[in-house]
């Protein structure tokens, strides 16, 4: 079997969804976009179990899976998704003297993700997760064509 492509050009993808953070949330750095995605990706773990993360994992591109189990501390009852405002405050509370993570953090993020997975395993993970997950991914306004896998 040939190696992944996430795997064999991680740091190409990587440096890509980096890119479109900055450039979507309007920040500057890489620190500030690593900071909002990983505060997006802990709101949104929080809410899984540890299987239904490790599925959740398993789909996404190798460099944002390694953000999205780092430090995971598995919640016994997950909590329900609630309205997105809420959700977008508490991935502003992640590292809350060095985050300038945007309201816009969620779909950004989202924005950001969608065009480095593959479609069907995405939605096929989504469908099995609890009520909420599949809405949380959702890039409202933006044409579906923008969020297609990418070839580099």
């Amino acid at each position: 079997m040939p190696m992944p492509w996430t795997y064999r050009h991680a740091e190409k993808e990587w440096r890509a969804i980096l890119d479109d953070l900055k450039e979507h949330m309007g920040l500057e750095s890489d620190n500030m976009a690593y900071t909002a995605l990983d505060g997006v990706l802990q709101v949104f773990r929080r809410r899984l179990t540890a299987q239904q993360g490790l599925d959740f994992a398993s789909v996404l591109p190798c460099v944002v899976r390694a953000v999205f189990v780092a430090g995971w501390q598995v919640e016994e009852t997950p909590p329900p998704f609630g309205p997105r405002a809420g959700l977008v405050r508490e991935a502003q509370a992640v590292r809350r003297h060095h985050n300038l993570t945007p309201d816009n953090a969620i779909e950004a993020v989202a924005r950001a993700i969608r065009p480095h997975v593959n479609p069907a395993d995405f939605a096929r993970v989504l469908q099995r997760l609890p009520e909420g997950a599949a809405a949380f991914w959702e890039v409202p306004g933006v044409p579906e064509a923008d969020l297609r896998p990418r070839i580099y």
